[in-house]
């Protein structure tokens, strides 16, 4: 039997398309909870570790050779096994909150939906390499039109250069957002999906009001 992943309820991550505001989000809940004296951990997947953070490059750097998807997968998974180990476990059980932009949804969307691979095969992973859940996920969902003009006009302003996943095609985005759904309906009682069409401050209003929710439900 398989052994069920141990949910932790002061860990929350944020998911989302690109240019769907999750840097936004993830800011307005650590204000929240900071402001209620509570330690938070705001942290990043792939990376959060020097050695994860290292990870990233290769995979995110478009110089490097392509990643075969099943590559790209694991090094995923071995940026996060190494988060959860040095950065995300050590703060839970010191009592403090961890927000992550991404988790292990991410590559159920982008490695699963969009790249192909066993959902199955991703699960096992999950289970064995990461062994916990977070106790909230917010899902910022929008349209991938919406999102291209937006990290169009984020890349324009700070002078960066798409990395090597934000350079797919429309068509790889649509997979992504599909996977995320398809994971909010499968797991509605963790996952909660907010529109991220409105403006910053609106998205972040319902990010905060879906937080404050969550609270008033934990034991």
């Amino acid at each position: 039997m398989m052994e069920a992943l141990q949910r932790q309820p002061r860990l929350l991550s944020i998911e989302g398309g690109e240019g769907a505001g999750k840097s936004t989000v993830l800011r307005a809940l650590r204000e929240a909870l900071a402001a209620d004296g509570l330690e938070v951990v705001s942290t990043r997947e792939p990376g959060g570790t020097p050695l994860a953070e290292r990870i990233r490059e290769l995979l995110l750097d478009p110089s490097h050779e392509p990643a075969a998807p099943e590559t790209e997968l694991l090094l995923m998974f071995a940026a996060r096994a190494q988060h959860v180990r040095e950065v995300v476990l050590p703060a839970l059980r010191r009592g403090a909150w961890v927000i992550s932009d991404r988790f292990t949804d991410s590559s159920y969307a982008y490695q699963g939906a969009a790249r192909g691979l066993d959902a199955g095969f991703i699960a096992e992973l999950e289970r064995r390499v990461v062994g916990i859940e977070p106790g909230l996920t917010l899902l910022l969902d929008l349209g991938v039109a919406h999102g291209r003009e937006r990290t169009r006009g984020r890349d324009l302003l700070g002078g960066s250069s798409p990395d090597r996943i934000e350079r797919e095609r429309d068509e790889f985005f649509e997979r992504v957002r599909e996977g995320f759904l398809s994971r909010a309906a499968r797991h509605p009682q963790r996952i909660r999906v907010i529109d991220a069409t409105p403006g910053a401050g609106q998205v972040a209003a319902a990010a905060l009001a879906a937080l404050a929710d969550y609270r008033k439900a934990l034991p």
